[in-house]
C-alpha cells in the first residue's frame, strides 16, 4: 500500500479509472481508492455511529479533501467498487446483525453511481487476499510449511468470530462463504468443561463464537472467576487483554491463555475438516494485538495436539496477519475478477 500523493499530482491511472475499496464492521467503515494494481491510497475511518446509513458514509468519503487529492474534483471518476461486509450477504438486501444499516446493494449502487458494486462477507474477502500476502504482513507460529495447491484455512476472532477458507482449483482459487463461527462449542480440558457449564447458563447454545470474541473474553473472565471464588469485576475485553499483557493481573492473564489454547483447537479441527494443509492465517482483531503474548501461549501446543493427528497438525503452518488493511487487498482481488469476466 502507498500513501496518498500529494494534491498536485492527482492520479487516476486505472484502467476504468480508479476503483473505490472498503471494509464495513460494527464498528468502523474502512475506505480507499486503489489507482492502479496494489496501489492503495486515501484510507480514512469512519466511525459507524455518526451516519445514518452506509450511503451516507460512503458519499461523506467520495466528496472528501482526501478523494479530491488523488482524482481531482471531476464528478464520475469513480465507477467500480468492492465493499467487504461483517455480515452475510445473500441476495440483494443486507441487514447488518451488529449495526443498525440495512441497505439494497443495487440501490446503493444507483445511488452512489456506480457501473459495478459488489458486496461481500468481510471473510471471503479476507480469505480471498490471503495469497497476495507478503511475508511482512503475516507472521509464522510455530513450525510446518505449505503445501502447494492445498486449501487454505482463515480464522479471525473479533467482535465474533470469523472462519473461512480458500480451496484451489484448475482456474485458481475459491473463496468459502461459512459460517463456521456458529459451530458448537468444544471443550479440551476440564477447565474448558467448567468454562462450556458457566457459559451454558448464560446461553442455551454455546457456540465458538460465543468464546472466541471480545465478549467471549469478557465470559472466560466471568467463568474463571467462579471457578476460583473471586468476585469478577466489570471489566471489558480491552480491560482484561491490557491487563494480562501488563502482567498486573493473574487472572486476567489465565483469561488470554485459555483464550488463545481454545483458538489452538479451533484452527486445528479447521485443518482437518478442509484439509488445510497450506496453513491457518489467523486475523481479526484481538490475536494480532497480543503481539508475543500470542506467540508465546499454548496455541501452537494445542493446535497440534490431536492424538493420532499429531503428526499430520506438526507440519502445518499457522500465521497472525499483521497487515493492517488486508480486506482491501481481498476485495481488489475479487473486483478485478469480476471486471475481468465482463
Amino acid at each position: 500500500m502507498t500513501a496518498t500523493p500529494p494534491p498536485s499530482s492527482p492520479i487516476n491511472d486505472f484502467p476504468g479509472g480508479p476503483r473505490l475499496l472498503a471494509d464495513v464492521g460494527g464498528t468502523n467503515a474502512r475506505f480507499a481508492l486503489e489507482t492502479a494494481p496494489g496501489q492503495i491510497v486515501a484510507i480514512d475511518v469512519l466511525p459507524c455511529a455518526d451516519y445514518p446509513t452506509l450511503a451516507a458514509a460512503l458519499l461523506s468519503y467520495l466528496g472528501s479533501p482526501l478523494v479530491a487529492e488523488v482524482i481531482g474534483v471531476e464528478p464520475g471518476s469513480i465507477r467500480h467498487g468492492a465493499i467487504a461486509i461483517a455480515n452475510p450477504v445473500i441476495g440483494d438486501m443486507v441487514r447488518m446483525t451488529n449495526h443498525h444499516w440495512a441497505f439494497s446493494i443495487e440501490a446503493l449502487r444507483c445511488e452512489v453511481a456506480f457501473d459495478t458494486l459488489l458486496v461481500v462477507n468481510d471473510f471471503t474477502a479476507l480469505a480471498s487476499a490471503l495469497p497476495f500476502l507478503s511475508s511482512e504482513q503475516k507472521r509464522q507460529v510455530g513450525g510446518g510449511a505449505a503445501v502447494p495447491g492445498t486449501p487454505l484455512g482463515l480464522i479471525g476472532a473479533g467482535t465474533g468470530l470469523g472462519v473461512s477458507g480458500l480451496i484451489p482449483g484448475k482456474d485458481g482459487w475459491t473463496a468459502l462463504l461459512s459460517e463456521g463461527g456458529h459451530v458448537t462449542f468444544s471443550p479440551a480440558n476440564p477447565v474448558e468443561v467448567a468454562i462450556l457449564q458457566y457459559a451454558w447458563t448464560e446461553f442455551e447454545h454455546v457456540s465458538a463464537e460465543r468464546l472466541m470474541s471480545g465478549a467471549g473474553i469478557e465470559l472466560i473472565y466471568r467463568a474463571l472467576a467462579k471457578r476460583h471464588g473471586v468476585v469478577a469485576q466489570p471489566l471489558v475485553a480491552a480491560d482484561i487483554s491490557r491487563r494480562a499483557l501488563s502482567g498486573e493481573c493473574a487472572l486476567c492473564d489465565e483469561v488470554i491463555e485459555v483464550f488463545c489454547c481454545m483458538l489452538g483447537t479451533i484452527a486445528s479441527n479447521l485443518v482437518v475438516t478442509l484439509g488445510a494443509q497450506g496453513g491457518i492465517y489467523i486475523g481479526g482483531g484481538i490475536v494480532p494485538k497480543l503481539g508475543d503474548r500470542f506467540h508465546r501461549s499454548g496455541f501452537r501446543n494445542r493446535f497440534e495436539h490431536k492424538g493420532r493427528f499429531f503428526q499430520y497438525l506438526a507440519q502445518v503452518p499457522t500465521w497472525v496477519i499483521t497487515a493492517q488493511y488486508p480486506a482491501f487487498v481481498g476485495v481488489s482481488a475479487i473486483l478485478s475478477e469480476r471486471l475481468a469476466s465482463v
